[in-house]
């Protein structure tokens, strides 16, 4: 057995490429024109596919999203998330809440170029 997440996307070759860059990944053409799918550090893909005219997958901004780890084991945790932030936002992202630190590590809300949520965490 085996799991993926799955990710319903307007231009899925531009999300996969967004999120390719953050994971630092190779984004790889699924199994059709509009399916693509970038490896997961945890196994397995995000998938990211363009929905069926026949059954359309409206956005909605929801309590789920996407959060991408690292762990920092020598310098500023603050420093690199500020580097990730600047990485996503060229890639097409936008910050949605300034970086904070919490008692588990430093995290920024961002969305991904088609406005889903995403959770950039970095850890000590």
């Amino acid at each position: 057995m085996r799991g993926s997440i799955v990710l319903a996307a307007d231009d899925p070759a531009n999300l996969a490429r967004f999120y390719a860059a953050l994971l630092n990944a190779d984004p790889q053409q699924g199994w059709g024109a509009t399916h693509w799918r970038v490896p997961w550090p945890a196994g397995g893909f995000l998938e990211l596919y363009a929905p069926s005219g026949r059954r359309p997958q409206p956005r909605q901004p929801g309590r789920m999203a996407l959060c991408l780890q690292q762990t920092v084991h020598a310098g500023d945790p603050a420093a690199l998330l500020q580097a990730w932030i600047e990485q996503a936002t060229a890639e097409g992202g936008s910050l949605l809440e300034p970086a904070r630190h919490e008692p588990f590590g430093v995290e920024a809300w961002l969305q991904d170029p088609e406005g889903n949520r995403l959770l950039l965490l970095v850890q000590a």
